[in-house]
């Protein structure tokens, strides 16, 4: 795809599942009522149910939210592309949202892609103990300053910076102490806040390597095609379109952290001038407004964004006008 077309995918990570998620769009399109089907097949169960009806509490499950993600991502998406001739320069998402992004560009099968991230969560959700492990939100301090409180705070346990989400918020993750002792470091260098996040495991910090093992082995017998856009990856922040490194790149990053801040600045260093977050939410719309404030993201998750998207030409390159629908 050509890179002047200016345009990027991106599509949330985990933390936007919500009851209710993807019913409206498969209501009203074929197209997302097929990719639900086709995940309830490929899993086994009625991942669709549990995304139209909850319960919550197991729609927040890890393995469960996963999968329930993509699977509304791509919904988003199929109805998108059977309506605007989407030419877009790159795509990207947030830690689970690089499956996504890997769908949206030939590299994975939908049927394996939803298998993959819900073993993606078993493997994460059992890494640690329940109660050994947290993660927290430090606002208003530097990638590299969080970087070093943690390395202040260690004292022989795992802490290290997990999200680098831009706009002065990095998330941290490790042991439960570690992460504690990080915060008070973390406030002693300056940071405005720290905030304990409701999460399940630690994710992307080095207590997730048997998880990581676990993912490399289930990659290996699934089949990767070349990527038709490039991927710009969380590992790396920069383009993949080598499919031999896209099983290796999704083990890593399982333990890396998420570099969203590099990303987002690597797809404006790309040409891209205008995004569509497709999916459930906007949290990606309100990172990208605090690191590159010129790049007009708009929300295609729900009937009436994708119509609007439709209407105005924003994700097929004819418009003129840039409009911010998130």
């Amino acid at each position: 795809m050509p890179a002047s077309s200016g345009l990027a995918l991106l599509f949330p990570g985990q933390g936007s599942q919500v009851v209710g998620m993807g019913r409206a769009l498969s209501e009203a399109f074929p197209e997302a009522r097929a990719v639900f089907e086709e995940a309830d097949a490929a899993l086994g169960f009625s991942l669709s149910k549990l995304c139209f009806e909850g319960p919550k509490d197991e729609l927040t499950l890890t393995a469960n939210a996963q999968p329930a993600i993509l699977t509304t991502s791509i919904a988003a998406l199929r109805v998108l592309e059977a309506r605007v001739p989407l030419q877009p320069a790159a795509v990207a998402g947030h830690s689970l949202g690089e499956y996504s992004a890997l769908v949206a560009a030939g590299a994975l099968g939908l049927a394996d892609a939803v298998r993959l991230v819900n073993l993606r969560g078993k493997f994460m959700q059992e890494a640690v103990a329940p109660g050994l492990g947290a993660m927290a939100a430090v606002l208003g301090l530097s990638g590299d300053e969080v970087a070093l409180a943690c390395a202040e705070a260690a004292a022989g346990e795992i802490v290290s910076p997990a999200n680098l989400n831009g706009g002065g918020q990095v998330v941290i993750a490790g042991h439960k102490g570690a992460v504690d002792r990080a915060c008070a470091a973390a406030k002693a260098r300056g940071a405005k806040r720290t905030i304990p996040l409701a999460v399940s495991a630690p994710f992307h910090c080095a207590l997730m390597q048997p998880a990581a093992d676990q993912l490399a082995r289930a990659l290996a017998s699934v089949s990767v095609a070349p990527p038709r856009i490039p991927v710009v990856t969380n590992v790396e922040a920069a383009p993949n379109q080598d499919a031999a490194r896209v099983p290796d790149l999704l083990a890593r990053q399982v333990t890396a952290p998420v570099r969203w801040e590099e990303s987002v600045n690597r797809l404006v260093a790309m040409g891209v001038t205008r995004a569509v977050e497709v999916g459930e939410g906007a949290v990606l719309a309100g990172l990208v407004r605090r690191i590159a404030p010129d790049l007009v993201v708009h929300a295609a998750g729900k009937p009436d964004d994708v119509t609007a998207l439709i209407a105005s030409g924003a994700a097929s390159g004819r418009t003129t006008e840039e409009r911010a629908d998130a």
